[in-house]
């Protein structure tokens, strides 16, 4: 089995170009990838579910 990628936020909002701020609007439009809470209170984005939500992001030309 596949060991998981899970990507700190940071890295994400880089990924994406994106600040903090517009990413937790995102979110809370119920919009953008779904998130990973660590019993330490951090986020994580499983590198499959963000790959999955960017590729359902696409507009047919």
């Amino acid at each position: 089995m596949p060991k998981r990628e899970l990507l700190k936020l940071p890295v994400v909002l880089a990924e994406l170009g994106m600040s903090r701020a517009a990413f937790y609007r995102m979110r809370a439009r119920g919009r953008g990838p779904r998130l990973i809470k660590l019993p330490n209170g951090q986020v994580r984005i499983d590198r499959a579910d963000l790959d999955t939500w960017i590729d359902s992001c696409q507009v047919a030309a």
